[in-house]
């Protein structure tokens, strides 16, 4: 299942170069991965500093 960014994202942007897929960008007002393209390897939820990702 894929991973999924809350809305306690600070926009930091870690998680986005963390990914190997390049499943995560910026949104509006979070960034937001894409269920599609997420690997579900856990590497961005890793990097949150304040673990704003979490499993589907």
């Amino acid at each position: 299942m894929p991973h999924k960014i809350s809305d306690e994202c600070i926009k930091c942007g870690a998680c986005e170069s963390t990914c190997p897929v390049s499943a995560i960008s910026e949104g509006e007002n979070t960034y937001v991965i894409d269920p599609d393209t997420c690997i579900d390897c856990g590497a961005c939820a890793a990097q949150c500093p304040v673990s704003a990702i979490s499993e589907g």
